[in-house]
């Protein structure tokens, strides 16, 4: 199967060695996507910027977002999330793909949420 490396804007990318998503034959992996730009917003607001971000990595890669199968969401703080539950929902409310969330510290002291993603390009 081709391999393809989908970059992003992360000036992090070939420091840390990552890409913001990669496409193997019909499968296309989102790295954790933070906020990025969007520090001061609301819990919300940070999950929708970063499902924006997702979703421009999934159109670079072939995909659309409800070709999404699974998200994993990282909660700063737990009290938090029914809003970027509620949020997450604005978009794959219809799409339901398997979710998880996890509380965990995030890269940013200021970010509340960030998101991971997997797709599947149907033939």
């Amino acid at each position: 199967m081709t391999r393809t490396n989908i970059p992003g804007t992360s000036p992090y990318e070939p420091i840390i060695g990552f890409s913001r998503a990669v496409r193997i034959g019909n499968h296309v992996h989102v790295s954790g996507s933070g906020p990025v730009g969007a520090d001061d917003a609301s819990p919300a607001e940070q999950t929708r910027v970063s499902i924006a971000i997702i979703q421009a990595a999934l159109e670079k890669a072939g995909a659309r977002i409800e070709h999404v199968y699974r998200t994993r969401i990282f909660l700063a703080s737990a009290q938090n999330w029914e809003e970027i539950g509620r949020a997450h929902g604005e978009v794959f409310g219809a799409i339901r793909p398997a979710c998880t969330m996890v509380v965990a510290p995030l890269l940013s002291p200021k970010w509340h949420v960030e998101i991971e993603a997997d797709a599947y390009i149907p033939e």
